[in-house]
C-alpha cells in the first residue's frame, strides 16, 4: 500500500514538471541569431518600390527620346530607370523633331527632255515628327509653250510660281527612317497668266480657214491632291522618292476667254493623275530634342566649392 502511494506521488510530480516546462517555453523570448537579424532585409530585398524611392531621393531625372523617366545619381553619375514608373510601351520610337529633308523634284525636267513642252521644276522641305507625321511645303516654277496633240491652237503661259502645302503620314514610323511608305494630302495654288495663239477654225460650207488669237488673261487656281509614295536610301543622307497623285481643281478665278489648258504645278487640265520623282537630302535635328544625360547632370548638379589650399608657414 505504501509503495503504491509513493508511485502515484512520483507520477504526479513528473506531470507537474512537464506542464511547468511547457509553460516556460511558451513565455520564452526568442534568441536573436544571424538568420533572424537578416530576415527583415531579405523580406524587403525584392521590394523595388522601396529601393527606387530611396534612390530617387539622391537623383535628378529627365525624359529620354522614348518618353521614359531616366534618373541620374548626382554623386556617381550612374543612370537608371525606375521600373515602377514605366507604363505601356511608347507608340513612337523616334523623337519629336526626328529630321528635316530637302528635295528636288525632277519629274518635269525629265519629261521635258523627252519632248514635253510645259513644266519646269520644284523643290520642297519636309519636317519629320516622330518619323510619323511629316508636314511639307513645296515651291516651284511652271511655264508652257506647246500645241497639244490633236488641238487647233498653241497654248502659251509665261514663267509662273506655284505653291503646295500639306502633310504625309509614314506607315513605317517605328521602322528604319531611311525607308518610308506614306500617304499624304496637298493643297496647291498658282497665280499665272495664259494666252492662246493661232486658233484655227475650218468652215466646211465655204471651204475657208480662219485664224485668230486669244489675248493674255490672268488666272488664279487652287487644287487638292491625294498622294501615295515611297522613299528609299541611296547613300548616306541621300535618298530617292517616288509619288503617284490624284489631283482635282477646287476653285479658280473667272476667265474672260475660256479656261486654261495648263496650270503651273498642276499640269494639263485634262490629266488628273500625275507623279513626281525627287532626290532628297536628310539631316537630323539633335539640338531640338531632349539633352543627353551628361548635359542634364552638369546642369542639375550644383557646383561644390573647393577648399582653399593651405600654404605651409
Amino acid at each position: 500500500m505504501k509503495s503504491r502511494l509513493i508511485a502515484i506521488l512520483l507520477l504526479i510530480a513528473i506531470i507537474a514538471a512537464g506542464v511547468s516546462s511547457a509553460s516556460a517555453k511558451r513565455r520564452m523570448t526568442p534568441i536573436n541569431t544571424q538568420a533572424t537579424t537578416t530576415q527583415a532585409i531579405n523580406e524587403t530585398a525584392n521590394d523595388t518600390s522601396r529601393i527606387n524611392a530611396k534612390r530617387r531621393a539622391n537623383s535628378i531625372s529627365y525624359l529620354d527620346d522614348k518618353g521614359r523617366t531616366i534618373f541620374v545619381d548626382t554623386i556617381t553619375g550612374d543612370e537608371w530607370t525606375d521600373s515602377t514608373l514605366i507604363g505601356r510601351v511608347p507608340k513612337m520610337e523616334y523623337p519629336l523633331f526626328q529630321a528635316m529633308s530637302v528635295g528636288i523634284n525632277i519629274w518635269d525636267p525629265v519629261l521635258r527632255a523627252l519632248g514635253q513642252r510645259y513644266g519646269i521644276a520644284d523643290a520642297w522641305v519636309e519636317l519629320s515628327l516622330h518619323n510619323r507625321y511629316k508636314p511639307i511645303l513645296e515651291v516651284g516654277l511652271g511655264a508652257a509653250n506647246t500645241t497639244p496633240s490633236g488641238s487647233n491652237f498653241t497654248y502659251r503661259s509665261p514663267l509662273s510660281v506655284y505653291f503646295r502645302a500639306g502633310i504625309n503620314y509614314n506607315f513605317l514610323f517605328n521602322s528604319n527612317p531611311d525607308y518610308s511608305f506614306f500617304a499624304g494630302l496637298r493643297y496647291g495654288f498658282s497665280p499665272f497668266s495664259f494666252s492662246v495663239d493661232n486658233v484655227t477654225l475650218d468652215d466646211s460650207y465655204w471651204g475657208e480657214t480662219s485664224t485668230f488669237n486669244i489675248p493674255s488673261q490672268n488666272m488664279a487656281v487652287g487644287w487638292g491632291e491625294i498622294i501615295l509614295g515611297l522613299r528609299v536610301k541611296i547613300w548616306g543622307p541621300i535618298s530617292a522618292g517616288w509619288t503617284v497623285k490624284y489631283q482635282s481643281i477646287l476653285h479658280q478665278s473667272k476667265a474672260t476667254y475660256g479656261e486654261p489648258w495648263y496650270i503651273p504645278g498642276f499640269g494639263s487640265r485634262n490629266s488628273p493623275v500625275s507623279g513626281s520623282f525627287s532626290f532628297v537630302y536628310t539631316f537630323g535635328l539633335p539640338k531640338l530634342n531632349k539633352p543627353k544625360a551628361t548635359d542634364v547632370l552638369n546642369e542639375g548638379t550644383p557646383d561644390v566649392p573647393t577648399q582653399p589650399e593651405i600654404q605651409p608657414e
